[in-house]
């Protein structure tokens, strides 16, 4: 008989939020307690819950105290949180094309120097895992990605990198992401795929769930490209399957 499961410490943020804290590690366990409560009040919510926000450990709730007292909104996530061992949602295992190449793999040759690999054995480290979404944050669609083999655990950098383009490929401080809009990071840009996983005109605007899974599907810049036409055309390239 397994041991029953530790309880979650909940922390009051301000008068309105709640965060519920299952962990302090990167671990699928943490995530999947995480997630199941998450199911869960998504199933039935309770009256005043305004939005749930998951993360790599915890699970942050936003309600309104005129109408959902802390008390109550705790005994409920108790309650939950004991019953709810696994998810109600079934993970998808979502597969994207990658290019590595110049110029989307801009800072391959970096991760190279500072990991002993050949460039080739990079690519083939990073796209030969299989990754698990924990979470989104920090910027739209920024998909923060567990599973990125230690080989590649680079340290971020000492100072941002100036922007990446476009749905970047990252990797930095053990983790692994894929990175929707341009910006300065202080992550390893080592590839770019031709899907959008944000497009604010779409519903839903991100189609990647916390909890799925992706592995990334190496192509060369001209199939990135042609890739990248059908994608703009309205054709999503990412490929949908069933974790198991």
């Amino acid at each position: 008989m397994s041991a029953p499961a530790e309880e979650p410490r909940l922390l009051d943020a301000g008068e309105a939020a709640l965060v519920v804290e299952f962990g302090t590690t990167v671990d699928p366990a943490i995530s999947d307690r995480v997630l199941a409560l998450d199911d869960a009040l998504d199933a039935d919510p309770p009256e005043g819950l305004r939005e749930r926000v998951p993360t790599y450990r915890s699970l942050m709730l936003h309600y309104d105290p005129l109408v959902l007292d802390r008390d109550t909104l705790a005994a409920r996530v108790r309650a939950l949180a004991a019953g709810a061992a696994a998810r109600a949602a079934t993970p998808t295992l979502w597969t994207l094309p990658c290019c590595y190449d110049a110029p989307h793999g801009e800072d391959i040759a970096q991760v190279a120097e500072r990991t002993g690999l050949s460039a080739e054995a990079v690519v083939s480290t990073h796209a030969g895992a299989t990754y698990r979404v924990y979470m989104y944050g920090f910027a739209p669609g920024f998909a923060y990605l567990g599973g990125l083999p230690k080989a590649l655990a680079v340290p971020r950098r000492a100072s941002p990198r100036p922007p990446h383009p476009a749905n970047a490929v990252v990797i930095g401080g053990g983790l692994a992401a894929v990175a929707t809009v341009p910006m300065p990071t202080g992550w390893y840009v080592i590839g770019a795929t031709p899907s959008r996983l944000y497009a604010p005109e779409r519903d839903p605007s991100f189609f990647v769930g916390a909890g799925d899974l992706i592995r990334f599907e190496a192509v060369d810049a001209a199939t990135f490209n042609a890739l990248t036409a059908r994608e703009a055309a309205g054709e999503p390239v990412a490929r949908r399957g069933e974790a198991r």
